[in-house]
């Protein structure tokens, strides 16, 4: 799956150059699983062919990320409106975890944007909590510029240097990948151990 992923980026890049950069970055930060870490530094090889520029790579894959971000961003806040027809959306959105992730982003919002944008995994859905938690859109698209702008400049450079030992990085972030793939699963488990443990504690009788 990940060679036939690779392979159809490739493809894409070559057949349609900046535009095919722009798209699949977007669809990246749409919560679909294109691999910027192909994407990239594949047009950071086609940089020192000089089939590309490497100012243009990086912003056009810039911008892919803050449209398809701010695409996922709204996104979360049309779920937030339908929210109240269907019920399973009332019992994973509850109020009080919509009143916890607003206070989580008012505090931490602008770190969890900004690096979020350059841990694999995590930049690829970072929006959506974004969006739930009713981040200000300026503030949450210039963050998410800056930090995708480090990510594209990083990925573009190394496929620069590397030339066309460009697929050797893919080895690396798949490794980081898993790890970090682990540690989001160890965190919902526990998250949903600790709900459950609160749900299932016995209340006191009343006058106790």
């Amino acid at each position: 799956m990940t060679a036939l992923i690779s392979n159809l980026v490739i493809r894409v890049i070559r057949e349609l150059g900046y535009p095919g950069i722009f798209a699949l970055m977007t669809l990246e930060s749409v919560n679909i699983p294109i691999p910027s870490e192909v994407v990239m530094p594949f047009s950071g090889f086609l940089v020192q062919s000089g089939d590309f520029n490497f100012w243009i790579v990086a912003l056009v894959g810039t911008l892919g990320n803050v449209a398809g971000s701010l695409l996922s961003y709204f996104l979360a806040e049309w779920i937030l409106m339908i929210r109240e027809r269907y019920k399973i959306l009332k019992t994973i959105l509850s109020e009080k975890h919509l009143q916890k992730t607003n206070v989580w982003f008012q505090k931490y919002g602008s770190y969890s944007i900004f690096f979020g944008r350059v841990v694999p995994v995590v930049r690829t859905f970072i929006s959506l909590p974004a969006g739930i938690g009713k981040m200000n859109p300026v503030k949450f698209t210039s963050l998410t510029f800056l930090g995708s702008a480090l990510w594209s400049l990083f990925l573009t450079y190394v496929g620069f240097l590397l030339g066309n030992n460009w697929e050797v990085i893919q080895k690396y972030f798949h490794q980081a990948d898993i790890v970090i793939v682990i540690g989001i699963v160890v965190l919902i488990v526990y998250w949903y151990w600790t709900v459950r443990r609160k749900i299932n504690r016995p209340r006191p009788a009343d006058g106790d």
